[in-house]
């Protein structure tokens, strides 16, 4: 285990503004002797010196490291044990800290216009927010200054991908937290071998603080550290830097997750040509053994990590994770577009999650999982709403609030964005290249959402640009991920709407270029949409495995060679399947497939006009012509219906 100590009472300080004046062959000779990146070094000098932390610690990644920091947490208060679970602990936050803060999630660039479309409106963007340079100096000048003074800063160097792969890339978080420690070793790969890595190599600089220095002038809820009144997270893609204070919760303070691997990392593929996606990464064989793969696009708890590891109800059919929640792709020389997951791990959320949705899931988490904001159960187990176990009369249940709970009350036992986070590696279904260096050939891209009502169960886009389009025309009921409440139904093109690194117009110029790189075999494009509604509110569709039946079509549908209209009709919306292209063998109550595949005019001339405003108003002049064009010709096909 690799410390460095830095107690006060070594370093002088400014009596101007409290700053620590540390001799440039004190510090400095230290880091170097444990960073042999000089920039790196100078990072967490500077940093040190900037937030005044009692201790610096650079973490090695190693089980004795981990054991020691659920140690002092547990000591601490903010974890428990899960008695009957392996190595398994749970976490209650303050419940003002319990999901990405949208609001205060900001892109600090030059230029407005280089993170968010100018909207026709005058109103904010609903595509980002963006901060200038100067409120923002003035924001980091006033939070971080002594922000972790009497706390350890934790030195997290880690690998966004497998350490030997062309695709990866390098960050280093400093975070007084021990649980973003905790987090940051499963979900990336930590450690001392990537400081090995390091050395003159390009890093993302991450700086992370909870925001509460010792002593505390009011005591924490649950043992748990945050500043939710002055929580900001910003990005400054130009400078490679993720700056994020205030909150402890995993999509603010896991900046190796939604801020580096797709805002900060959305940016470098635009820069360098590649792309980076909210996207789950599946292999699919079928009952010959010919494999293929897959990545798709789902907003945050619409069975993205269902999907990833379904359990295929068609005999012979497999499929097996890569990832489930984001994918960089990049063409080869050959021309075929693969793809990596950045991630280490699983940070999925546990309400809904149990043996029938997900039984994949449920083996993988019984072990080395750390839960946060689910309930507790007195046996040590866990608990949350859908989770379908039986609970003993003997066994009681405490609620996310640490309050006791019973069905029936009004108040959930978890929190609607409980969490569980877990090595990839432990999921039963893990691909066997899910750690490929080149990575894995992308087939068919899949865009979806929660629609439900007017759109089919699938459908295929007549080509790239099509199918860009409908990437930007995503539209789906709001989660528990974000700060949203209730459940109205939203844009969010490609799953993407909160993660822009970038103008979303520049965005989908860049996905539309892709169809003119030499060479390019560019995967087919879907849209599939599982949570369509009879008039009594029904689901129309039984999901979960049975979603395979509409994976067999699209595995058949992406082969290159082919007719076009092999298996399919051609409809305004895009190919759909012919009647018995779907297959329904085997399932007890077959679904009304005539409306699981209708094409309501009403609905989609209101879709269209939505869609319609929707990109004039949040892309306004930085919408491609391309996507103008594509929208012209869906109203034109709906009419003809």
């Amino acid at each position: 285990m690799v410390i460095v100590f830095i107690p006060h009472r070594r370093l002088n300080t400014c009596r101007r503004c409290g700053g620590l004046l540390v001799p440039r062959r004190g510090l400095h000779s230290m880091l170097n002797s444990k960073l042999p990146n000089l920039e790196l070094a100078e990072f967490v000098a500077a940093s040190t010196r900037l937030c005044r932390p009692e201790s610096v610690h650079v973490c090695d990644g190693s089980e004795r490291e981990n054991a020691t920091l659920l140690a002092l947490m547990q000591e601490q208060g903010v974890l428990r044990p899960l008695e009957k679970y392996h190595n398994c602990w749970l976490a209650r936050t303050d419940p003002r800290d319990v999901a990405r803060v949208e609001s205060r999630t900001v892109l600090v660039t030059a230029s407005e216009q280089d993170a968010v479309p100018r909207t026709s409106t005058g109103a904010p963007s609903q595509l980002g927010r963006w901060m200038s340079e100067s409120d923002f100096e003035k924001a980091f000048q006033d939070r971080f200054p002594g922000c972790m003074e009497g706390r350890t800063m934790y030195v997290i160097p880690f690998s966004m991908g497998p350490l030997r792969s062309p695709l990866a890339r390098f960050g280093v978080q400093l975070t007084d937290s021990p649980y973003v420690v905790a987090s940051m070793r499963t979900m990336t790969r930590m450690g001392t071998a990537v400081v090995d890595a390091l050395e003159g190599e390009p890093f993302v600089k991450c700086l992370h603080s909870v925001g509460q220095p010792l002593p505390l002038t009011e005591p924490l809820v649950n043992g748990w550290a945050c500043d939710p009144e002055r929580t900001l997270i910003a990005h400054l893609p130009a400078r490679r830097e993720i700056v994020s204070y205030g909150s402890g919760y995993g999509g603010n303070s896991l900046l190796g997750k939604k801020c580096f691997a797709l805002r900060i990392a959305s940016r470098i593929a635009r820069d360098e040509g590649w792309l980076a996606e909210h996207m789950l990464i599946v292999g699919v064989t079928n009952p010959v053994g010919r494999k293929k793969y897959m990545a798709a696009a789902f907003p945050s708890a619409c069975g993205k990590t269902n999907l990833a590891m379904m359990n295929p109800s068609l005999p012979g059919w497999k499929i097996e994770c890569v990832g489930d929640d984001i994918a960089w792709m990049k063409f080869d020389d050959e021309g075929r577009l693969r793809a990596i997951n950045p991630e280490a791990g699983f940070f999925g959320v546990a309400p809904g999650t149990s043996l029938k949705t997900n039984p994949n899931a449920m083996h993988t988490i019984r072990s080395n999982t750390l839960f946060t904001n689910v309930a507790e159960r007195s046996d040590g187990g866990v608990y949350w709403e859908g989770i379908g176990e039986d609970v003993p009369s003997d066994v009681s249940i405490t609620s996310w609030l640490n309050e006791p709970w019973s069905p029936g009350d009004k108040t959930p036992a978890a929190h609607p964005n409980s969490r569980f986070c877990v090595p990839a590696s432990q999921c039963p279904s893990i691909d066997p290249q899910w750690e490929s260096a080149r990575g894995v050939p992308i087939e068919a891209i899949i865009f979806g959402g929660r629609r439900p009502h007017g759109v089919p169960l699938v459908y295929q886009s007549y080509d790239w640009q099509h199918g860009v389009f409908i990437g930007a025309g995503m539209r789906s009921e709001s989660t528990a991920a974000a700060e949203h409440k209730g459940k109205q139904i939203m844009n969010d093109p490609f799953a993407m709407r909160p993660f822009f690194g970038y103008n979303f117009g520049d965005y989908l110029s860049h996905w539309l270029s892709m169809s003119r790189r030499t060479p390019a075999r560019l995967p087919k494009i879907f849209h599939v949409n599982w949570f369509r509604r009879d008039a009594e509110g029904n689901f129309l569709w039984p999901g979960f495995g049975e979603n395979s039946r509409v994976l067999e079509w699209i595995f058949n549908r992406s082969d290159e060679a082919g007719d076009e209209e092999d298996g399919a009709v051609a409809t305004p919306v895009g190919y759909i399947p012919l009647p018995d292209a779907i297959n329904l063998s085997g399932l007890s109550v077959p679904p009304d497939m005539p409306e699981l595949f209708s094409i309501p005019k009403d609905f989609w001339r209101q879709e269209v006009e939505d869609l319609g405003t929707y990109l004039t108003q949040q892309v306004n002049k930085d919408l491609p012509q391309e996507i103008s064009r594509q929208l012209a010709a869906l109203r034109g096909r709906i009419e003809q219906i």
